[in-house]
């Protein structure tokens, strides 16, 4: 199992990384908010360790950016304990919310605890998904029409997949941009209209009446669930 722990109290990060590695995890660290979502977005992560305060960007923001791409569980940390602050966090996206100090055989509970949820979650969503006439595994990277195989390019498949794990919600051009290409990709932003556009012509019936991968008109695309 992977962890990433972000938080720029750089003692508390190698106290935390050292306990949790003796537990048989991998650790990876980071000390500001930028650096969580860029690790976040490549490293591959079974959960997320965030405090609130850092610079650059607050653990927040850094969640509601990481939910953009990713349901890796989050933990929050924050010196703060009022209920509002926690819900707050959960509005943001985060799993779960721990209060400094603590005691790292809580927050060592409370990552075994996220990790079970997600597993169980995992294995029970499978690898293939399927919407309308749309079917994707995830797992083999392939997909159909009324089962028949249809060939997607790498970044047609990355798109068809976040919008099929995430029925009904609207992407703008500028996330889809962001998450799929990346937010160093300095291109057209048109190509997510011509991605959008292929993905019709290879998963419609009809590509100009689609009934799956739909467009709300001056917001983004989704996919009807």
């Amino acid at each position: 199992m992977k962890i990433l722990v972000v938080d720029d109290e750089k003692l508390l990060v190698k106290g935390i990384k050292f306990n949790l590695e003796n537990e048989g995890y991998q650790v990876d660290t980071g000390f500001d908010g930028v650096e969580a979502v860029d690790l976040a977005r490549s490293g591959g992560y079974d959960l997320v360790i965030l405090d609130v305060m850092m610079p650059g960007l607050d653990g927040l923001e850094a969640c509601m950016r990481i939910r953009e791409f990713s349901t890796v569980p989050i933990i929050i940390l924050t010196a703060r304990s009022e209920d509002v602050d926690k819900v707050i966090g959960f509005e943001y996206g985060a799993d779960d919310y721990i209060t400094k100090p603590f005691n790292i055989l809580e927050l060592k509970a409370r990552v075994r605890a996220l990790l079970r949820r997600a597993a169980l979650v995992s294995s029970a969503a499978g690898a293939v998904i399927t919407v309308g006439h749309i079917t994707i595994d995830t797992e083999k990277r392939v997909a159909s029409r009324s089962g028949e195989p249809v060939e997607l390019t790498a970044k047609e498949f990355d798109v068809v997949e976040l919008l099929a794990k995430n029925p009904g919600r609207v992407y703008s051009r500028e996330t889809l941009l962001n998450i799929v290409w990346g937010y160093e990709y300095q291109g057209d932003i048109r190509t997510v209209d011509v991605h959008i556009r292929r993905l019709r012509e290879k998963l419609e019936e009809n590509p100009a009446e689609p009934e799956q991968v739909m467009t709300k008109w001056g917001v983004g695309y989704y996919i009807r669930g």
